[in-house]
């Protein structure tokens, strides 16, 4: 008879294995603390988590539409033009856990788009709907959710 507690290992490790693989964002929203929804990389932002088998993971966000620099070569662009390209694209990797009962992700970020989330960790809440995936995390202004759907599947 399975102990209770190989039992609770057993659902942790489907509920992980239920991450594993490349999901594309839906949606990206900041919920305000009087409800209101705020879309930081605008209403039709684009963006890829993926989770592998082996605990690595990377996500990616970027505003849709982004202007073209004038040159392929970016390290002659203005500065101007580099701050804005910086503030319409977020991303880091690195490795991650799941905490199944408490029903979070924890990623642990070695290199991000963002420098001081490096060598951090970042716990998320996360919901599995279907072929759906929603993370959740609490910020200063009230806490920001990602939609995602699995990839290779249509919204």
């Amino acid at each position: 008879m399975p102990r209770a507690t190989d039992q609770a290992t057993d659902e942790a490790r489907a509920v992980g294995q239920g991450l594993v693989g490349a999901w594309s964002l839906l949606e990206c929203a900041e919920i305000m603390q009087d409800g209101s929804k705020r879309f930081p990389f605008g209403d039709r932002a684009m963006g890829q988590v993926v989770y592998t088998a082996d605990g690595l993971m990377s996500a990616q966000l970027v505003r849709a539409d982004r202007a073209a620099f004038a040159s392929d070569d970016y390290r002659g662009a203005p500065v101007e033009a580099l701050a804005e390209a910086f503030q319409q694209y977020f991303g880091y990797f690195g490795s991650y856990t799941v905490d199944a009962s408490a029903g979070t992700v924890t990623h642990f970020i070695e290199g991000a788009s963002f420098p001081n989330l490096e060598n951090k960790a970042q716990v998320r809440t996360f919901r599995l709907e279907g072929d759906r995936l929603i993370l959740e995390a609490a910020t200063p202004w009230g806490f920001i959710r990602n939609t995602w759907i699995r990839a290779g599947t249509r919204s």
